[in-house]
């Protein structure tokens, strides 16, 4: 295909997509929260922009990319999307400050994505105390699904506790007599891994896992902890560092010639922000899960959300990583977040803005695997709850196995 037909080819797709978002479909009274109105709708997020985590900021370009796509459309019945978004440097003092400027001098409707574990911890009380939404935040910990505790924040991805049991399944299927060891961030969130992974074993969890092993975010290097791993005896590693001393651990990995069965993280598994810096060769047979299509898979080349997805690239984000997960997982949660605003109709409120994100049915996402759909409710503010297992080939990521939960 020439390049003038394929450059009308994605404007086609993005205009196909811009036919979704249809001018305001509600009639009766409109009701507006902080931030909304009738042209405009004004989200807030942090991210972190600068700082050891900066590679992660991908996903709020993406979003804003996104945005700008839905905005060039006609936007969101008839209104706009401005998203502020701030850096917070990964610091949750930061964060703290920056989500306090959106709420009380910004007036943003609510938050959305703030990146970070810690970070989303630091505000939630806040945020939720306030009656303000905390959607969908790029953090992973058991409490951003907890009704009953936090009404108002909800997760997007899998939760930490979820993600290692899947691993912890997939060892007892596949290494039963496994010598585990464990790798995590030494927070309230890196320790829902290790719960996660002893409940998943149950009464073997004492047996089999051998050393488990924490860092603490301000470690400049994680070798010395690697060299504990492989002292131990470890020969079936679960890594669930995050991405700076995930690509520390594979490049120390291959230093000392240690080769286990490696699983690492989903939320370390760019080829571009990870494995690349750690050594491609060196990455090569390591095991993830995944709950999206893989952008450079052949599979899903004629797949239809994935020509909107590349239309979206071409026309909005043409400089940005195609086989980072990153990428994907911005516009995958900016895809969800224009589905929420647009069920609002008319009615802006905050209550409604988290009456709708939390009564999401089979809806379908463009880089969501075939099989897996998002659903939510008032008890279940679960978004994305399943995986399939994948094995990085030295190029790129290949999906294996069923679709699993844990």
């Amino acid at each position: 295909m020439s390049k003038s037909l394929r450059t009308n080819a994605a404007r086609a797709a993005i205009l196909v997509a811009g036919l979704f978002i249809a001018p305001a479909l509600l009639a009766g009274d409109r009701q507006y929260g902080p931030g909304a109105g009738d042209t405009e709708i004004k989200i807030g997020q942090t991210m972190p922009h600068s700082g050891p985590l900066s590679a992660s900021s991908v996903i709020g370009k993406v979003q804003a990319a996104y945005f700008r796509m839905i905005n060039d459309h006609g936007g969101v019945n008839g209104r706009k999307i401005t998203l502020i978004s701030y850096d917070d440097a990964a610091t949750p003092s930061k964060t703290v400050e920056q989500v306090r400027k959106l709420i009380e001098s910004d007036d943003v409707l609510f938050t959305f994505q703030t990146l970070g574990n810690a970070s989303n911890i630091a505000v939630q009380k806040y945020l939720n105390d306030r009656k303000i939404p905390q959607l969908f935040v790029a953090g992973r910990s058991t409490r951003f699904e907890d009704p009953i505790n936090f009404p108002w924040t909800t997760g997007f991805a899998p939760n930490l506790r979820t993600e290692v049991r899947v691993y912890a399944r997939f060892i007892l299927d596949n290494y039963p007599n496994a010598r585990i060891g464990l790798l995590y961030q030494n927070d309230e969130s890196g320790r829902d891994y290790l719960t996660g992974l002893k409940e998943a074993l149950g009464a073997r969890a004492a047996e089999l896992i051998v050393s488990d092993v924490s860092y603490d975010v301000s470690d400049s290097t994680v070798d010395s902890q690697v060299v504990r791993l492989k002292a131990a005896g470890v020969d079936v590693l679960v890594n669930m560092a995050a991405s700076k001393f995930a690509a520390q651990v594979i490049r120390k990995m291959a230093e000392l010639d240690w080769k286990p069965v490696h699983l690492l993280g989903v939320g370390s598994s760019s080829i571009d922000a990870v494995l690349s810096p750690a050594g491609i060769e060196n990455a090569k047979g390591i095991i993830s899960a995944s709950s999206f299509k893989e952008a450079d898979d052949p599979t899903w080349r004629d797949d239809e959300g994935m020509t909107r997805w590349s239309a979206f690239m071409d026309g909005y984000y043409p400089g940005g990583d195609r086989k980072s997960i990153f990428t994907v997982y911005g516009y995958s949660a900016a895809e969800l977040l224009v589905q929420v605003l647009k069920q609002c109709g008319d009615n802006l409120s905050r209550e409604n803005v988290m009456a709708q994100a939390t009564s999401l049915k089979n809806m379908k996402l463009d880089l969501l695997l075939p099989g897996l759909s998002v659903n939510t409710g008032p008890t279940d503010y679960r978004v994305v709850k399943e995986f399939r297992m994948m094995r990085f080939t030295g190029d790129r990521w290949e999906a294996f196995g069923p679709i699993v939960t844990d």
